[in-house]
């Protein structure tokens, strides 16, 4: 595991859609093509406001997602409305490229084979993503995979439901395709995010996003996150 600390979020979300794109771009040249999942918050959709900037070749590019909310199309608590007006209109992608999950359905079990029939199709099978950008909650979680959760036990498939958090149900991916991503990229930013930083870092498999592979994981945090006073250019590997 490796850290870069930068001075705040802004900087953070700037350089982690470098990074991206740098990623794409590798890609590309060595297998026509790049499938990325992204979470939502806030710094992510700074992120890919930045990313629809970059140099990329967006024609070879597939966006998931790493969960969402059981809620109606349009509906202000969905992920994929800050997903989609972060990137359709300020980029090339287009509509087909961003993969929705299909939390709408009226069959959220059927819906759940579709996406990781849909992951499998673009991705391989068993299903590999280039990048998956996570972050960490308050409670320790990462994408849907919840403290206390039976879907922090779901190893046969790449997608699952979890029970009701803060009101809604949600469909997230699970450990097996998190920890098969070539590349896992953490966006961690503000103070309230410190304890949650450290634990991570130390490897702490009590909280979800500890059980998260470490070996092929980057994180990208502000000062407040990280507790320093200034950024750190320079990558620091991590035990």
């Amino acid at each position: 595991m490796k850290i870069r600390v930068l001075a705040d979020a802004d900087s953070v979300a700037g350089a982690a859609a470098e990074f991206i794109a740098a990623e794409a771009r590798a890609a590309l040249r060595a297998q026509g093509r790049f499938v990325m999942a992204v979470s939502g918050g806030h710094t992510p959709r700074q992120m890919l406001r930045s990313l629809a900037l970059q140099e990329v070749p967006w024609n070879g590019l597939h966006v998931f997602q790493v969960d969402e909310r059981i809620a109606p199309w349009g509906h202000p608590d969905r992920n994929l409305i800050h997903l989609r007006e972060s990137l359709l209109g300020h980029s090339p992608l287009r509509e087909d490229q961003i993969l929705a999950m299909p939390v709408e359905s009226p069959d959220l079990d059927v819906a759940v084979a579709d996406y990781a029939r849909r992951l499998s199709e673009i991705a391989g099978s068993p299903s590999v993503l280039d990048l998956v950008q996570l972050g960490i909650g308050l409670d320790g979680h990462t994408a849907s995979l919840l403290p206390g959760d039976p879907v922090l036990d779901v190893m046969d498939s790449t997608v699952a439901l979890t029970g009701v958090y803060q009101g809604r149900r949600r469909m997230t991916l699970t450990y097996p395709i998190l920890n098969r991503s070539r590349c896992i990229l953490w966006i961690v930013t503000g103070g309230g995010k410190a304890g949650m930083l450290g634990r991570l870092r130390a490897g702490d498999e009590s909280i979800p996003a500890g059980r998260v592979n470490r070996k092929k994981a980057l994180i990208f945090a502000d000062c407040a996150a990280a507790g320093q006073s200034h950024p750190s250019e320079v990558e620091e590997e991590l035990p």
